[in-house]
């Protein structure tokens, strides 16, 4: 693609190493934001810094939070006996748009994929592992995608924590084969958590 400026190209390069951007929409993404008002833009780009600079993790369940720990995992009104385990913030924000979930969350950062060198070891289970031992949980929900990686990782997880008194369950299957949460209407979703089945009924259906 050749552009007429050097910056402008620069700008191009940049947005389209987003997700699902090419250079065609990254050049409308500029385009767009030169004719925004100076200020506007200015205020646009500073908040973009600001993610880099201050938004952190939660130390405990993984979150994106801007403070040590999440504002579900301070919130004394959460059900604290029992985490959803996911993949993503995106999982997250999906299920709590249901407000069928009161519970609290650990994100993974992933699931297990051989095909992309991601094992356990990439994934935040060790983590989870530590929160299970201080024994305040009753309830693991594992709340994974249900494709074939998903299944390996609740499996995998199902095994490590075989050793704790919990309750393992999985979401219902309204939650269409092959699909990720975040695609998921908050209706079904809803209900997949309400109707959560015990993962070892799961396996025996598979």
């Amino acid at each position: 693609m050749n552009l007429p400026s050097q910056l402008l190209e620069q700008a191009v390069e940049e947005f389209s190493k987003l997700p699902g951007v090419g250079k065609k929409t990254a050049l409308r993404y500029v385009l767009h934001l030169l004719k925004q008002n100076p200020d506007e833009l200015k205020k646009w780009s500073a908040t973009v810094a600001r993610l880099s600079e201050e938004i952190k993790y939660c130390n405990t369940c993984f979150a994106i939070s801007e403070q040590p720990v999440c504002e579900i995992c301070s919130n004394p009104v959460r059900d604290h006996s029992t985490i959803c385990i996911i993949e993503d913030i995106r999982d997250l924000i999906a299920i709590e748009n249901t407000s069928q979930y009161k519970g609290t969350y650990h994100i993974l950062g992933g699931i297990i994929s051989p095909i992309n060198g991601i094992g356990p070891m990439d994934l935040n289970i060790n983590a989870l592992v530590k929160r299970l031992e201080e024994g305040a949980v009753k309830e693991i929900i594992m709340a994974l995608p249900s494709t074939m990686e998903g299944d390996t990782t609740n499996f995998y997880l199902y095994k490590k924590l075989s050793s704790f008194n919990l309750s393992v369950s999985t979401l219902a299957r309204g939650v269409p084969v092959g699909d990720d949460l975040e695609y998921t209407d908050e209706v079904t979703l809803g209900q997949s958590i309400l109707l959560r089945v015990p993962y070892e009924s799961s396996i025996a259906r598979k």
